[in-house]
C-alpha cells in the first residue's frame, strides 16, 4: 500500500509551504507600513498606488472648495457667468480671488491636480489675497512628493526583489547517492544561467523531519544542517558553470542509517538546499532555495557532464543539467559500507 507523502515544507520553486495563522498582533504589521506595502500582490499595490492619488486629489479639492466658497469666490465667478458686464464690474471694483476661474467643485478638483502633479495648464493660479490658500498650497506640494516618494519606491522595490534574480539559479530535480573516493555521498547540482555573476555566493543543506526527544517532545519540523565537502573551505562556491555540490554520509550525517530498500520509506524525510549570494549588478543579496523528498533521491546514479572545452573555451549544455547516468553503487547503509571496510 502506497504511503501518503508528507507535505513538503520548502516547495521546488523555494516557496515556503507555511500559513500564518491566528495572528492576534495585526498592527505590528502597520509599524513597518514599507515593508508591507512591498509584501503585497501586485494588484493591492497597484489599488493602493491610484487610490492613495486620487484621494488626495479629491481631499485638497474640497478644500479648495471650502477656500473659494468661504471667500465669496464661487458667488463672484457665478455673477461673471451670468452678466459679463457685471462681472468686468465688479472686476474693476477690486475684487480678487482667492484662486482665479474657479467656478465649481469640478474646477477645485482639477486645480488640486494642477498643483500636486506640477502640471500648470495656466487657467488657474493663488493670489495674494488669502493667507491660508498659499499654505494650503505648501502643504499639498509637501503631501505629494512624499506620496510620491513612498510609492514610486514601493514600485522600484517591487520590481527589483532579490528572489527575481533566484529564478535564474536552477538546482537538479533529483538528487543522486553514489560513491566519491571510495565513500557514499548525496549529491545535487546547481546553476546559474545568466552571465552576471552571483558574488559570495554560500550553499548549505538541511535535514527536516519528524523527530521526538527523549523526554517525549515531539518536533514535527526539526531542522538538522548537513555539512558538505568543499576544496576551499567553508560553503563558499565560484558559481561560474554548474556545480555538483555533494554531502559525505559519514557516521555524523542523519543519513547514515539508510539504503536503497529503506529510503522510499522515509516519506518524512525532506533535504533543504539553500544558495545565497550577493547579485553583482544590483548588490541586492539573493536566495534560492529548493528541496528533495526520499522519492527524488536516486540511488546509484551520477550526474553527467555537461562542461566541454570548444574552440578555446568552455561551453555548458544545459539540456543535460538534470541527466543521470547508473553507476556501480553499494546497495548497503554507510553504517554497513564502513563496516566492511573495517573488517577488511
Amino acid at each position: 500500500r502506497a504511503r501518503e507523502r508528507r507535505a513538503r515544507f520548502v516547495g521546488k520553486n523555494g516557496a515556503c509551504n507555511v500559513a500564518h495563522k491566528n495572528i492576534r498582533e495585526q498592527g505590528r504589521f502597520l509599524q513597518d507600513i514599507f515593508t508591507t506595502l512591498v509584501d503585497l500582490k501586485w494588484p493591492h499595490t497597484l489599488l493602493i498606488f491610484t487610490m492613495s492619488f486620487l484621494c488626495s486629489w479629491l481631499l485638497f479639492g474640497m478644500v479648495w472648495w471650502l477656500i473659494a466658497f468661504a471667500h465669496g469666490d464661487l458667488d463672484h465667478s457665478t455673477r461673471l457667468q451670468r452678466d459679463p458686464a457685471e462681472g468686468a464690474a465688479g472686476s474693476a471694483a477690486g475684487f480678487v480671488p482667492c484662486v482665479t476661474s474657479i467656478h465649481s467643485f469640478t474646477s477645485a478638483f482639477l486645480f488640486s491636480i494642477e498643483v500636486q502633479v506640477t502640471i500648470g495648464f495656466g487657467g488657474r493660479m493663488v493670489t495674494e489675497e488669502c493667507p491660508a490658500a498659499i499654505l494650503v498650497l505648501i502643504v499639498q506640494n509637501i503631501v505629494g512628493l512624499v506620496i510620491n516618494a513612498i510609492m514610486l519606491g514601493c514600485i522600484f522595490m517591487k520590481t527589483s526583489q532579490a528572489h527575481r534574480r533566484a529564478e535564474t539559479l536552477i538546482f537538479s530535480k533529483h538528487a543522486v547517492i553514489a560513491l566519491r573516493e571510495g565513500r557514499l555521498c548525496f549529491m545535487l547540482r546547481v546553476g546559474d544561467l545568466r552571465k552576471s555573476m552571483i558574488i559570495s555566493a554560500t550553499i548549505r543543506m538541511q535535514v527536516v523531519k519528524k523527530t521526538a526527544s527523549l523526554e517525549g517532545e515531539v518536533v514535527p519540523l526539526n531542522q538538522i544542517d548537513i555539512q558538505m565537502e568543499n576544496p576551499v573551505g567553508g560553503n563558499s562556491i565560484f558559481l561560474v558553470s554548474p556545480l555538483i555540490i555533494y554531502h559525505v554520509i559519514d557516521k555524523n550525517s542523519p543519513l547514515y542509517d539508510i539504503s536503497p530498500m529503506n529510503l522510499h520509506h522515509h516519506e518524512d524525510l525532506e533535504i533543504i538546499v539553500i544558495l545565497e549570494g550577493v547579485v553583482e549588478t544590483t548588490g541586492i543579496t539573493t536566495q534560492a532555495r529548493t528541496s528533495y523528498l526520499a522519492d527524488e533521491i536516486l540511488w546509484g546514479q551520477r550526474f553527467v557532464p555537461i562542461v566541454a572545452e570548444e574552440d578555446g573555451r568552455y561551453s555548458v549544455d544545459y539540456s543535460k543539467f538534470g541527466n543521470t547516468v547508473k553507476v556501480p553503487t553499494p546497495s548497503c547503509t554507510a553504517r554497513q559500507l564502513e563496516e566492511d571496510k573495517s573488517i577488511m
